[in-house]
């Protein structure tokens, strides 16, 4: 795998920590209490802490494409409920309708879990780089050289001199690439050859403890940060506790008991990170938090401008288009029977309430039409005709 992770995570990493080291150590030439600035401790520090930095700035997307991510999946945890309940016994409608749910909400689990594949071998990559300037001992990344062969062996961008320098610095009196348990016979690569030791075990102790303290309480500030965000119904998930619990105490506990293994570019890289991530985290929830303000503020204002305005009784668009139209029909029949009034002029008859049309519902207090068509009342004439006569003509 070295022809893929070499060109695409090994030398780019080197890359960075390389341009940040010239950066630093030409700026340091200028500061008077800076000796050798090439391997001055602290400028190897700030160079491997840039280099952190530097990689969080190009992850930055994808991390927070992971926190919506998962932000999504709680959202949709009970809606995938139902459709579990609903199509338990049903494997392919099941498999249809959540892929309908995931694109309906717009959620891509190719695309959430991107981010999370990217940041793994970056963060390995960068473990391997910082492992590399000693290659003393069988362990991980190490090559089973001599001290002599370590010192005289570039590592990727880094050519032997470079690497030497690194080797050389000291961070509070206690070489970068060091660990607490190291065998005492690997501290001859941090001196020129047949040269006494500049440091001792304690050294190392002194600087990597309180590295390794604030590496795990950071771990679990981030952790607890992280969970507090979990919806009540994920948390309760049985196998969602058992990670809890992982996150916030095995993993801290884990880097106390192995942070003796760790050489000390590797702590401040930790805790560097771990720092990042507090605050970047900080940073992308509290942004989400004023997203969902604006929208759930947007979502009253909407309600707010279909709600009636108070004192006006609310109207039922339904009932309002029924009562228009009866209102016409009823316009209509009230002029036809004007009209025909006009040509009776003697008529003393109160006007009987007009006939609804077929298909309307008549009005209160009105007889329902027969079915047999509407009759008309023929008018009567003018010339005084008797009560007696009006009675025939009501009967007929």
């Amino acid at each position: 795998m070295s022809f893929i992770t070499d060109p695409l995570v090994y030398y780019p990493i080197s890359g960075i920590l390389w341009f940040w080291h010239k950066i630093f150590a030409f700026l340091g030439g200028f500061l008077p209490w800076v000796e050798s600035p090439d391997s001055s401790g602290a400028i190897w520090a700030l160079s491997v802490i840039f280099l952190v930095v530097t990689l969080r700035i190009l992850l930055f997307w994808p991390a927070a494409k992971q926190i919506r991510f998962s932000r999504k999946m709680q959202e949709m945890q009970p809606r995938m409920k139902e459709l579990q309940k609903r199509y338990k016994n049903d494997r392919e409608k099941l498999a249809t309708e959540t892929r309908k749910l995931q694109k309906s909400e717009g959620f891509n689990p190719v695309l959430g879990c991107l981010p999370m594949f990217i940041q793994i071998p970056v963060f390995l990559g960068l473990f391997h780089v910082l492992r590399s300037f000693n290659r003393m001992g069988n362990n991980f990344g190490a090559l089973g050289m001599t001290a002599e062969e370590t010192r005289n062996t570039g590592n990727y961008v880094f050519n032997a001199d470079e690497v030497q320098s690194f080797l050389d610095a000291r961070l509070f009196g206690a070489p970068l690439s060091s660990f607490i348990s190291q065998p005492i016979e690997q501290f001859q690569a941090f001196v020129d050859p047949g040269a006494a030791l500049d440091f001792e075990r304690w050294n190392i102790i002194i600087v990597a403890i309180p590295l390794m303290i604030v590496s795990a309480v950071t771990t679990h500030l981030n952790a607890r940060i992280s969970l507090s965000r979990q919806s009540p119904e994920a948390a309760a998930n049985p196998q969602a506790k058992i990670m809890n619990q992982l996150m916030l105490w095995a993993f801290p506990i884990g880097i106390l008991v192995t942070g003796a293994f760790w050489p000390m570019a590797i702590l401040v890289y930790m805790v560097t990170n771990n720092l990042w991530t507090l605050g970047q985290q900080y940073y992308l929830f509290e942004k989400m938090a004023k997203e969902d303000d604006v929208a759930a503020l947007k979502r009253r204002e909407e309600q707010k401008s279909l709600a009636p305005r108070v004192g006006v009784k609310p109207v039922n668009p339904k009932r309002g288009r029924a009562a228009t139209a009866g209102t016409a029909v009823a316009a209509q029949e009230t002029g036809a029977g004007v009209r025909a009034d006009d040509d009776d002029e003697t008529d003393t008859t109160p006007a009987a309430a007009p006939a609804p049309s077929p298909g309307v519902a008549p009005r209160p207090g009105q007889r329902p039409q027969q079915p047999g068509g509407q009759r008309t009342r023929p008018a009567q004439k003018s010339g005084g005709a008797s009560g007696k006569g009006k009675k025939k003509k009501r009967k007929r």
